[in-house]
């Protein structure tokens, strides 16, 4: 079990978001001693235990006190109950020989379940701490400080074809794709809420430990709002000194919960239908503002285009939906990709099998994001070398989740499940990127399979009306076409 999976699992039997930081400083202690700073953590597991998603000891404050403060570590660590995931906040980050005794002092001999870890040296000085998929990273991405702009609000370029990024965010981007084992999250700052909000768009899928609520000035509302996942959990927030410098540490505690509770609830009733939405749709600025910021640039990038236009089937359309020119955006691809994943990681298969030819190079970007192989069904069999009717390796008997870029009506779909079926394959699930709503979901269903869509087209028309990158008579039209050919 990935220690993200642990960790979503206790957020859910606890019902909550909080990590109680275990910081023995100075100012917080009777006396700087290393027993009254064991005292001081003992008490604050006591009183917080049942209520706490996970602690974060502040490495820091131990050592100050030599070896007696790295003993009263190790003991303070082994008193958290069992099941109860414990974060250090060492903030590590040296060459891999290095990193490997950190990870050692971290996981072995101190009994820590995940560690905070500074990028800066780059992959290899990571990977040793990420070895075992039950121990955690939490990767120091945009931290709370004011001095955090210095160098994590550089601008890079990373391609010709892609926007100049933030340091940041390219850490963010680059941690979306190396947690492969289920074990890699961020720490951004939620005194940066914009930041979170850029993290959360380019890692979805990650957790995100967000310090700076209470005593450093960050809005619990905000950050919850920019940082929550899709399925709202995902974000873990660290107080410490708004809960120690109280007379009751309980109460202080539970009543951040139950913040934290009423907000995520008022979150997830905000998610609701509006306006043009059917039953099962949201608006997007409500849904998932990584969507939202998703839907704009498919729409920059021409992969989305309005006028008339001639569509295979002989219908005029007033759109014209072309994901093949994802290929030319990497950037974007990687995006698209990552927003399938949410679906994805629900379903229940063995392979992706991609259908040709515009879902080929989205497929792949999901396979090398989620490490799950893929085949592909041709569209005509080879007359050449092995004649195969399907590429990839396979076994009779496996589960497939059929990928594509759009639904229309399920033609090609049809098409393709009757090949990989016929190969002794099973299909019950589809995820596409854009349902077009004109029957496919409807056919799939009455044949036993589920489609599965990052975006409707009515989700996408709402999100540009609002944006205005898109006129409401625009908009019309398509709805009008739609309606009129359903």
């Amino acid at each position: 079990m990935g220690f993200f999976t642990r960790l979503t699992e206790r957020a859910r039997e606890v019902d909550s978001l909080l990590c109680v930081g275990l910081d023995p400083h100075p100012l917080v202690l009777p006396e700087p001693t290393p027993e009254a700073a064991r005292v001081f953590c003992l008490r604050l597991i006591e009183a917080t235990a049942d209520l706490a998603l996970a602690f974060k000891p502040n490495v820091a404050f131990f050592e100050a006190f030599g070896a007696e403060g790295y003993a009263v570590l190790r003991e303070v660590i082994a008193a958290i109950p069992s099941g109860i995931p414990v974060i250090l906040d060492a903030k590590r980050g040296d060459i891999a020989s290095t990193a490997q005794a950190y990870a050692q002092a971290a996981f072995q001999a101190l009994g820590a379940h995940a560690i905070t870890v500074n990028p800066y040296l780059g992959y290899d000085a990571i990977e040793p701490f990420l070895v075992d998929p039950e121990r955690g990273v939490f990767l120091l991405c945009k931290t709370s400080n004011p001095g955090a702009a210095d160098l994590q609000d550089l601008e890079i370029v990373t391609g010709p074809d892609t926007r100049a990024l933030r340091l940041y965010e390219y850490i963010a981007g680059l941690a979306q794709r190396w947690n492969t084992r289920d074990n890699l999250g961020l720490v951004v700052g939620a005194t940066h809420p914009q930041a979170l909000q850029l993290s959360r768009n380019l890692a979805p899928d990650l957790w995100i430990l967000a310090p700076g609520v209470g005593a450093q000035g960050g809005d619990l509302r905000v950050a919850l709002q920019v940082g929550l996942r899709q399925d709202g959990a995902g974000l873990l927030i660290p107080v410490s000194r708004s809960l120690s410098r109280l007379g009751s540490p309980r109460r202080a505690a539970e009543e951040l919960c139950q913040a934290i509770h009423d907000i995520r609830a008022e979150i997830g009733e905000s998610r609701v239908e509006s306006g043009h939405f059917a039953a099962n749709e949201s608006p997007l600025s409500t849904l998932d503002s990584r969507l939202s910021i998703l839907a704009s640039d498919l729409l920059d990038a021409g992969c989305v285009q309005f006028g008339q236009f001639t569509l295979k089937s002989g219908l005029q359309s007033p759109i014209y939906i072309d994901l093949r020119r994802l290929s030319s955006y990497p950037g974007l691809l990687s995006r698209v990709a990552s927003a399938y994943m949410p679906i994805l990681r629900k379903l229940s298969f063995d392979r992706l099998a991609a259908l040709p030819y515009a879902a080929v190079p989205i497929a792949t970007a999901i396979s090398l994001l989620g490490n799950w192989p893929m085949i592909y069904p041709r569209k005509e069999v080879k007359s050449y070398g092995t004649q195969a009717e399907i590429e990839g390796i396979f076994a009779p008997g496996e589960r497939l989740v059929i990928i594509d870029d759009l639904a229309t009506t399920g033609g090609s779909k049809f098409e393709a499940i009757e090949k990989l079926t016929s190969a002794g394959l099973q299909v019950r699930d589809v995820v596409v990127l854009i349902d077009r709503q004109s029957g496919a979901a409807e056919g799939l269903a009455q044949a036993g399979y589920q489609l599965h869509a990052v975006f409707t087209l009515n989700q996408l028309l709402g999100e540009w009306e609002r944006t205005g990158k898109v006129s409401i008579d625009q908009a019309a039209s398509v709805r009008d076409f739609l309606q009129a050919n359903a």
